[in-house]
């Protein structure tokens, strides 16, 4: 089962792919992550993105595909993949659609978690309070929600004619909205398999995320 999962900043996503993650024994891609990953590890796509990223410049829809296929083609996370906060835009959703096809696979649910603006600044308070995070203040969080909102649309309204998108209450506890993620996965999954098409076989092994180098390495 492959999975999308969106939500503005301060919506809890990380948090509810972290749980996905675990309870379905998913591997997460966080594109953010990966160019970290790149770069630490100097290879030399790794080099590229260093030089784009210093120079000030977006890294381009190419390159976070190239990056993002390296995963869809290695079988081990074959069916298995949620995609968190990706694809950011149009035209990364088409070719996130393509690779996967490249490899005879699909997105099966994509997950919009739905918060208000008015509790995002609540959120924030909070957890600056607590954490005392300098970029947490009200103004860049009003201007991230909006200009996450704006930019998004066109993608949610991709997966929503696919058929693919279940908007989540966003507003409940992190265990609610867990349960409600995951009645929704299930119900997926279920389906799946009712029709043959689920053949991801459960395994032992954890990977949550990880991106230590080891035998089912994409290198």
């Amino acid at each position: 089962m492959n999975i999308v999962i969106f939500g503005p900043p301060g919506a809890g996503k990380g948090t509810q792919s972290n749980l996905i993650t675990k309870k379905f024994n998913l591997f997460q891609l966080s594109t953010g992550e990966l160019l970290r990953k790149e770069i630490k590890d100097n290879s030399e796509l790794g080099q590229q993105i260093s030089s784009i990223i210093n120079a000030g410049n977006l890294v381009s829809n190419e390159i976070v595909g190239n990056l993002i296929e390296k995963y869809i083609s290695n079988d081990f996370y074959k069916n298995r993949l949620i995609f968190d906060g990706y694809p950011r835009n149009l035209i990364q959703a088409k070719n996130l659609e393509n690779i996967l096809k490249k490899f005879d696979q699909k997105i099966d649910i994509v997950l919009k978690l739905s918060v208000s603006l008015k509790t995002i600044k609540k959120r924030i308070s909070e957890r600056k309070n607590l954490e005392k995070r300098e970029d947490d203040s009200e103004k860049i969080a009003v201007k991230r929600y909006e200009t996450y909102e704006n930019n998004i649309k066109p993608v949610i309204d991709f997966y929503k004619q696919s058929n693919l998108l279940k908007v989540v209450n966003g507003e409940t506890s992190i265990a609610q909205i867990s349960d409600e993620i995951s009645e929704l996965i299930s119900g997926i999954k279920g389906w799946l398999l009712s029709k043959g098409q689920y053949k991801y076989a459960e395994t032992n092994s954890k990977i949550y995320g990880s991106y230590s180098r080891n035998k089912h390495s994409t290198k």
